[in-house]
């Protein structure tokens, strides 16, 4: 959960870089959350457009939209790629693709050009196991 709070401070920080696992948790966490206000929607009967996405759904989703694109600018930036390679994501499947694949891809070891290496542990720079 820690994680997901993390991302969340970091609201409108399109600067540095993101961890895999930073980035994963995020996600398990955001379709967690998705999945069970989809639940309590369909539950409580505040679905609409044929019950494809809830009230409560819709208010979520518009609330994490910017972090969440703030998240897969950073995460780029681990691997040492510019955050408008994230428009690759309008072409239709291939550039979904793509973008899963380097959310994957594991991030450069040590500083690249937007910052220094997460994983390094603050104290003593050796590399942090997780």
């Amino acid at each position: 959960m820690d994680w997901y709070l993390k991302v969340l401070k970091n609201y409108f920080n399109f600067s540095g870089r993101a961890r895999r696992k930073e980035y994963w948790m995020f996600v398990l966490f955001s379709v967690i959350i998705a999945i069970v206000l989809g639940v309590v929607d369909g539950v409580l009967g505040m679905t609409v457009a044929n019950g494809a996405i809830g009230l409560l759904g819709l208010v979520y989703t518009l609330a994490v939209l910017i972090p969440s694109i703030a998240l897969g600018i950073r995460r780029l930036h681990d691997i040492d790629r510019s955050g408008w390679w994230t428009l690759i994501a309008l072409i239709p499947f291939i550039g979904g693709l793509v973008l899963l694949v380097w959310a994957c891809s594991e991030g450069t070891h040590g500083d690249n050009r937007f910052g220094a290496d997460p994983k390094l542990d603050e104290g003593d720079g050796v590399a942090a196991l997780a």
